[in-house]
């Protein structure tokens, strides 16, 4: 393409230092925002003679052609421009990273509603129709064996499978009684099969759930360790997620096969775990932490079967450095119970352990130090989905399709996913704050009066000098130098 004078200077003046690019069409609309190490090196790449004629991909090369004027913001780092970059396709949404975002690289789960007997499929391309998807998936073997363990747990069909319908009207969804249907019968109605796909649905959504924390969490690991580019990749895949996630709320809002579920599920649970009654509140705990850093704990909250968000917790770890998933558990159990003992309140009917008989005995040592009464508290093994008790009654397996089992499970998932979202933004948190390193003469211990005076690092930025000097530690002469360090970089440049 023949770039304008005023484009070619741009390109020539940009500096050999990380940023943000943004590309502009004829119109000034944003097409596309990219990252790079060095801003003159990646925006000149675009613009050498022939350059849109030799790409193979069609998308490209259509994206090079419309480029006809570009912004750039210059960062300190790769991380803060990765950073960056991020928030900024978010706000504008440009046409290319839409596009590359949604490349048919990943795989969604396809369930369409309009079947008699609705079927889960895999599928790279999503259609506007009465189908509800999941997805994507970056890890298409993962995803497959979930779909295998659905079919055992919840006797759903997948594509490959062909129902008979019989003379009384009912489905014969398999030519046998396979085992991966376990408990689940063969023969069922129409109706009594979309109840097992709105469950299969809601466990799938969970998995979702708690793979976006996942791929968050390794997104942050992947920038603090400089691999940029996995790094981004990751976080392709984490909007692409977010955003089926977020168009399948309604469907989750008006699903009618839900209703009654869960006193059903509340009721089965009571009963398998020998309770007095239906565990009307319960809550979970689950430690988190990458390779033994950035400990963190969860506390997830159920009233009648539903997540009860106002009442969640979450916990950074306080009285040791390292990793140590009992000693975790044993501080954060004893520093949920001892608040509510101290303000008369009372314990959930069932507390539920993310882990094995380690991790109950770490929740149980917590309540002798409490020397209050414990309530019913069982642990939850992830591997073969394992009830352990704290005393000598045997292992218990539900079965798979059980209601109570699948109960667990989602506030099982639920702990895991607060927790892996905490343990996301604190290490999300420490590359937004490592901008403070560059700034001299501010040593750890004035950083972090800093940032707890003002509580992070945006309204850090937008001090005044006079409000720096507020913090202990910051006299007259550095909080002016701070101001306009901070103004050189937090003038969008920066998050």
């Amino acid at each position: 393409m023949s770039e304008p004078v005023n484009l070619k200077e741009k390109v020539r003046r940009l500096p050999d230092k990380p940023g943000v690019y943004l590309m502009k069409d004829r119109l000034g609309r944003i097409i596309y925002v990219g990252k790079a190490k060095s801003l003159k090196k990646r925006v000149s790449s675009y613009f050498q003679r022939g350059r849109a004629r030799t790409i193979s991909q069609p998308k490209i090369r259509a994206l090079i052609e419309m480029i006809a004027d570009l912004d750039t913001f210059e960062v300190k780092s790769e991380p803060e421009a990765l950073l960056l970059e991020g928030k900024l396709i978010k706000q504008w949404r440009p046409r290319y990273n839409t596009d590359f975002t949604d490349d048919k690289r990943f795989l969604l789960v396809r369930v369409d509603l309009g079947e008699e007997l609705p079927k889960f499929r895999l599928t790279r391309i999503k259609k506007d129709d009465r189908s509800r998807y999941f997805g994507p998936f970056a890890h298409s073997g993962l995803l497959r064996r979930t779909l295998a363990q659905m079919r055992r747990q919840f006797g759903i069909l997948l594509a490959d499978t062909l129902p008979q319908k019989q003379p009384d009207g009912t489905w014969q969804l398999y030519d046998d009684v396979r085992e991966e249907l376990y408990g689940a019968a063969n023969t069922v109605t129409a109706a009594d099969y979309r109840a097992r796909v709105a469950a299969a649905c809601e466990f799938l959504d969970g998995k979702s759930r708690e793979w976006l924390a996942t791929l968050r969490a390794e997104m942050a690991a992947a920038a603090e360790k400089q691999e940029f580019e996995k790094a981004a990749e990751l976080r392709d895949v984490v909007f692409a997620l977010e955003k089926t996630l977020a168009k399948t709320r309604h469907f989750e809002r008006a699903d009618p096969t839900r209703l009654g579920g869960d006193e059903e599920a509340l009721r089965a649970l009571g009963e398998a775990l020998g309770l007095d009654g239906p565990p009307r509140t319960m809550e979970c705990f689950d430690i988190s932490h990458i390779s033994g850093t950035f400990v963190v704990a969860s506390m997830v909250h159920f009233a009648d079967g539903r997540p009860d968000k106002d009442h969640y917790r979450r916990f950074q770890i306080k009285s040791f450095i390292g990793n140590d998933d009992f000693r975790a558990m044993e501080e954060v159990v004893g520093r949920r119970y001892r608040r509510l003992a101290e303000e008369q309140k009372p314990f959930p009917d069932l507390v539920v352990i993310d882990g094995g008989r380690g991790q109950i005995g770490a929740a149980l040592k917590a309540f002798v130090g409490l020397d209050v009464m414990p309530p019913a508290i069982i642990g939850l093994a992830k591997k073969h989905e394992t009830i352990i008790f704290p005393d000598e009654r045997p292992l218990l397996n539900l079965p798979l399709n059980s209601p109570a089992l699948n109960l667990l499970q989602r506030l099982r998932d639920e702990a895991h996913r607060f927790a892996n979202t905490y343990n996301a933004d604190l290490r999300s948190r420490k590359i937004r704050e490592s901008v403070l390193d560059d700034f001299p003469g501010l040593g750890p211990v004035r950083r972090a009066a800093l940032l707890a005076h003002f509580g992070g690092m945006e309204r850090l930025r937008a001090a005044t000098a006079a409000e720096l000097q507020e913090t202990d530690g910051i006299g007259p002469k550095l909080a002016r130098e701070l101001h306009a360090f901070l103004r050189r970089k937090g003038d969008g440049t920066t998050i």
